[in-house]
């Protein structure tokens, strides 16, 4: 088929999701991964190495797999609200302790 005239270019689609805030959400699942092997400790806890270095552990009330996935949320929550843009609103006031 035959044009005329110039090919038009289609306009840009925005991105839904910004590089940013992409790369920051990898990252944070990157540094917040379990390491080694769950070990039971003498009290009777079991634990686990995360990347970022913290030991997760199951406590009187929570298990081990309700720290493992907190600390993924928060680890992911941190790095979000780190790069979102400049005036997306927010649940939750950032940065953190200012009103």
């Amino acid at each position: 088929m035959e044009h005329d005239g110039p090919v038009s270019e289609q306009p840009a689609v925005p991105t839904a999701v910004s590089a940013e805030m992409r790369h920051a959400k990898v990252r944070a699942a990157t540094e917040h991964t379990t390491v080694g092997q769950v070990v039971t400790t003498d009290d009777g806890r079991v634990t686990i190495d995360c990347a970022c270095g913290m030991v997760l552990s199951n406590g009187p009330t929570w298990s081990l797999d309700d720290h493992i996935r907190l600390h993924r949320a928060e680890a992911r929550f941190l790095a979000l609200a780190a790069v979102a843009p400049a005036g997306i609103p927010r649940l939750v006031d950032w940065p953190l302790g200012q009103a």
